[in-house]
């Protein structure tokens, strides 16, 4: 059974809990953002695209696959 589950490709991108270096805010983020993500109480960018995975600008709490 375990030699069929390797033959199915899982996916890369992940959901990430990031907090907020400036108000210590916790929001959800996507890996692979498409476009700017802001914080939800102060405005400050949380994530930015770079074409494949995201460049993070908080602190990475929490990976969930």
């Amino acid at each position: 059974m375990s030699k069929w589950m390797d033959l199915i490709p899982r996916p890369r991108s992940k959901f990430l809990r990031v907090k907020c270096f400036d108000c210590g805010n916790e929001q959800s983020v996507f890996s692979n953002v498409a476009t700017i993500v802001k914080c939800n109480v102060c405005d400050a960018v949380l994530a930015e695209p770079t074409g494949g995975r995201s460049r993070i600008r908080g602190e990475i709490i929490n990976i969930y696959e």
